[in-house]
């Protein structure tokens, strides 16, 4: 329980109507979780606008509201707060009625189209196994020290995060490693929060069905460096096109990491194969179980940001040599007759590209590369003809299927996802919407020593169609199939 005039620290306050000395118990932003003496801030999202349900909320027990817009009739027993954007307000307002928690603790926040997940999984596996409490927030799950919380977004909106956050805090983490999303950025999901770090790992297609345009899904990116403070270090790929962009107008400490380039931190790659990568890293060699040229770049984001903040670096070395591929991304399994089926979450141009160039760098020349490949519904549809481009022209073979069609027809998806292939690759591409049956099909082709890459879906546990989410695990199902036709 706080005070309402406590909470509204820095929150952008234009107009108050009412008392601003009352007991808070909860914040809320969804009406349908009002409780009594309850906080409402009534934000403007992307369907719904909050303002349509002051009064629903107001009903349900809240007893102050933060808007944009007052309403036209007012209730005297109720505080109204007018604000110059109720979203940022509400970032504002969780934090300090959680006690701005990101402030007792370390975050590093990583930001990129890929390798967040893998980054920030590396560095929460790297900081707990150095003897650290520390949380995670991503898209595979969220957790605290040992306690497992599951993931419902990449980034959990302000009221969540500061939540989670305030949890770590009281059970002693001393850090916390968070994806950040671009829609989390724009859509002020991380104001208030006190950064102690930012990584940029990539930009790439993506997301144009939200931002609409790639300088937008830039900008956006770019935010989150503008927002860090001096206190804070901005650690950014310098191979990236766009890498320096990020490092523009931030007051952090600027530092780059590359491959190719010169760097603050540097990487070469002297062995790549499917048992792992041998890494040269500032002068220093380590054998890491991670596979490929863009797990590289993740290995050495987490090198530099942990040597950021100041662990010793023969420990950081070490430990990152006995640290596990992140679910989902690039895990295998190889048959007694040597077929390799890989599960990756590759879901962008780029992604996918880099999985399909390990691969073929690291293949004899004699195998088939069969790729499984889909693309999700609602979402960027530009990229679902580039995607079947790229998976032809590095590929022996490709099965064009179902990702999560969510509301959209999957057949319709596949058909856009069509206009990619060129004419030289017909022969070699199959269209066979049930997933299910596009992964038996590729197993029952595939001979010893070739490579079956399941893209798209990960870790995911289910397959949504038609907003059902139905049971669907890519890697149990490829399992299967691949004893099914094991010759």
């Amino acid at each position: 329980m706080k005070l309402l005039k406590d909470i509204l620290y820095k929150a952008g306050l234009v107009e108050v109507i009412g008392s601003t000395n009352l007991a808070i118990t909860s914040v809320c932003f969804d009406s349908r979780q009002v409780k009594k003496d309850c906080l409402f801030i009534a934000t403007r999202g992307t369907q719904m606008d909050g303002h349509r349900f002051v009064e629903s909320a107001i009903s349900a027990g809240a007893i102050a509201v933060v808007c944009e817009e007052m309403p036209g009739v007012q209730d005297e027993k109720i505080t109204y707060i007018r604000v110059t954007d109720s979203s940022y307000a509400l970032g504002l307002i969780a934090a300090n009625f959680y006690d701005n928690p990101s402030t007792k603790l370390k975050l590093i926040g990583v930001t990129g189209t890929n390798g967040k997940t893998t980054t920030v999984t590396l560095l929460f596996n790297l900081f707990q196994t150095l003897g650290h409490k520390a949380g995670i927030l991503s898209t595979v799950k969220n957790q605290i020290h040992t306690e497992v919380i599951p993931a419902t977004h990449t980034t959990p909106d302000a009221i969540q995060l500061n939540e989670l956050l305030k949890l770590m805090v009281d059970r002693g983490c001393r850090y916390c490693f968070m994806e950040v999303s671009s829609h989390a950025i724009v859509q002020n999901r991380i104001a208030g929060l006190n950064f102690a770090g930012g990584v940029f790992t990539n930009i790439t297609h993506d997301h144009l069905d939200y931002h609409k345009t790639f300088d937008a899904y830039i900008r956006a990116k770019k935010g989150f460096f503008d927002q860090l403070g001096e206190d804070a270090f901005a650690l950014v790929n310098k191979d990236d096109a766009n890498g320096l962009i990020m490092l523009q107008n931030t007051k952090a400490l600027k530092k780059t990491y590359a491959l190719k380039t010169s760097a603050d931190f540097k990487c070469k790659i002297v062995e790549n194969q499917f048992s792992g990568l041998l890494l040269n890293i500032e002068g220093s060699e380590v054998w890491t179980k991670l596979i490929g040229a863009f797990n590289a770049y993740n290995m050495l984001a987490v090198y530099a940001t942990a040597t950021l903040l100041k662990e010793n670096k023969i420990n950081i070395l070490t430990t990152l040599s006995n640290l596990n591929a992140v679910e989902g991304r690039f895990e295998y399994e190889r048959t007694e007759n040597g077929i390799i089926g890989i599960v990756d979450y590759a879901h962008t141009p780029d992604a996918l590209m880099n999985v399909l160039q390990t691969l073929n760098e690291i293949r004899t020349g004699n195998e088939q590369v069969i790729t499984i490949i889909g693309c999700g519904g609602d979402r960027d549809a530009l990229k679902r003809p580039l995607m079947a481009k790229i998976a032809c022209e590095w590929s022996s073979r490709v099965i064009l299927t179902s990702d999560n069609p969510r509301s959209e027809d999957p057949d319709g998806i596949i058909k856009q996802m069509k206009k990619g292939v060129e004419p030289q690759h017909y022969k070699k591409t199959l269209c066979i919407t049930d997933r299910k049956e596009a992964i038996k099909t590729a197993c029952s082709l595939a001979e010893p020593g070739d490579i079956i890459l399941l893209a798209g879906k990960g870790h995911e546990s289910y397959q949504e169609i038609r907003g059902v989410k139905y049971p669907f695990d890519d890697r149990k199902i490829l399992n299967e199939n691949l004893k099914l036709f094991e010759k």
